[in-house]
Parts: C-alpha cells; sequence; structure tokens
C-alpha cells in the first residue's frame, strides 16, 4: 500500500512539474509605444517579456501599411534586463504600423506574436 501511495504522489509531483513548465514560456508583458496607441514617431519599439531571452534567438519586425520593414538594424537584447528586447526604428510618417515579435526564451520555449500602434501628424 505504501508502496502505491508513493507512486501515485510521485506521478502526481510529475504532472504538477508538467503544468508549471507548460506556463513557463515568454509572454509579452508591456510594449512602448503601447499596443494600440498613438505615438509621435518613436525612435525605437521596446517589448518587455515574462521572462529572461535568448538574443540569437529573438527578433522584431516593425512593418508599415505597405509591409515595408522600417527598423533600423536588428533587436537587441538589454545586457542589463533580459527580459528587455529593442529594435531601433527609422522616421516613421503617421501611419500604422506593426509589430511582429518572435523570442526565445532560457527555457527553450518560443513564443510569437504582434499588435500595432499608430504615429500621428
Amino acid at each position: 500500500m505504501r508502496k502505491l501511495l508513493t507512486s501515485t504522489a510521485s506521478a502526481m509531483l510529475i504532472l504538477a512539474s508538467g503544468i508549471v513548465a507548460a506556463d513557463a514560456h515568454a509572454l509579452l508583458d508591456h510594449a512602448d509605444p503601447r499596443v494600440g496607441n498613438t505615438v509621435k514617431s518613436p525612435h525605437a519599439v521596446s517589448l518587455w517579456f515574462t521572462q529572461n531571452l535568448e538574443s540569437g534567438f529573438s527578433t522584431i519586425e516593425v512593418l508599415d501599411a505597405n509591409g515595408t520593414p522600417m527598423q533600423a538594424g536588428k533587436a537587441v537584447v538589454d545586457s542589463s534586463d533580459r527580459k528587455l528586447l529593442r529594435i531601433q526604428l527609422k522616421t516613421l510618417p503617421a501611419g500604422t504600423y506593426r509589430v511582429n515579435w518572435r523570442v526565445l526564451s532560457v527555457d527553450t520555449h518560443t513564443t510569437e506574436g504582434n499588435f500595432t500602434f499608430q504615429v500621428g501628424p
């Protein structure tokens, strides 16, 4: 009986740890410019995630309404805050911009998403 209880407890711990691991993906916490906001032409897009990121496998793409890339360089994970991914931008004229992101967190899970923001006159 004791062996059965030990086996059952072990199985429950394994299942519980699997549930925690499934929730451990790096999710977008907040962004600057904020999702859906209207701003003056920003110099960069900064994204903060819920986990530390692997810099070589994390990207941001900023596209105008025609699908033209508007970033000026590659996305970089901040060395002092590994949850922050930033990309410099070209000067953005008034319009709507789509931010596509794809990140690899230190737990080896990849997540991706997108949002838009507007640049006003």
